[in-house]
């Protein structure tokens, strides 16, 4: 045989087993491909259902701080004593029961001489505070006498108004309701997805549900911790679920 044919006949055999490789090559890679259409529709969908609700608050918490200046700490404290008195007596003349008003110690500082950032160690005056605290049901009350507090700081007192937070009592009331009208929702939005498509949605593989979220009428902030706005007494409350179902 000359070297010729011997060439050619290497050449052939080569390429029979190319050929033989790359047909088995392609019909496993069509198994995978068969079995990963499978698997795929065999697999769940995750739908993300959510229900709302609106709320009112029904508790109120406001904090409001006393806080003077004098020469003397003994001066300091006695003028803050005397602006509470004066706030309790408009909390008081207002419709707030003295059992919602809770009065915090008082406290002195110092208020030190600086010159060119070092201390000196002489004292300019003295500072002193107390906090007030109201806690009530009438939310609505509590609003009126925080926007017109105007009305004490006329007369010379120093009180500073933090403005009252609004909580709704009863969350662990909607939370269930919620929850459940989440689901529904969920429910509804997977059917509409498979049924898009030929498919069937079966029955539920996972649940999670996330964080409660307390925001106002007209506000989409959310948190992946939960969020919770306390600046005004009418809220949304929503719910969401994240839904794993079985598809066919």
């Amino acid at each position: 045989m000359s070297e010729n044919s011997s060439s050619e006949g290497t050449r052939f055999v080569s390429t029979i087993v190319a050929a033989v490789l790359l047909a088995v090559g392609i019909g496993y890679g069509l198994s995978l491909v068969g079995d990963g259409l499978a698997a795929k529709a065999g697999n769940a969908i995750t739908v993300t259902g959510s229900a709302r609700t609106n709320a009112t608050s029904d508790n109120a918490v406001w904090t409001l701080n006393a806080q003077e200046t004098a020469p003397s700490a003994a001066s300091a404290v006695k003028k803050t004593e005397a602006d509470v008195v004066a706030l309790k007596a408009y909390l008081a003349n207002g419709g707030i029961d003295s059992t919602g008003v809770e009065t915090g110690a008082i406290a002195t500082s110092t208020n030190d001489e600086y010159i060119n950032g070092n201390a000196t160690g002489r004292v300019l005056s003295y500072r002193a505070n107390q906090q007030v605290t109201v806690r009530s049901k009438d939310v609505q009350l509590v609003l009126k006498l925080s926007n017109g507090i105007g009305v004490l700081l006329q007369t010379g007192v120093n009180i500073n108004n933090y403005g009252p937070a609004f909580y709704v009592s009863n969350l662990d009331v909607l939370r269930p309701k919620l929850l459940s009208d989440a689901m529904k929702d969920a429910k509804v939005r997977a059917q509409a997805i498979t049924q898009s498509v030929g498919g069937k949605v079966g029955s539920v593989l996972a649940v999670r549900s996330g964080p409660i979220q307390v925001t106002t009428t007209d506000s989409v902030d959310t948190s992946s911790g939960g969020f919770y706005d306390t600046s005004t007494i009418q809220k949304t409350v929503t719910a969401t679920v994240s839904v794993d179902f079985k598809t066919s």
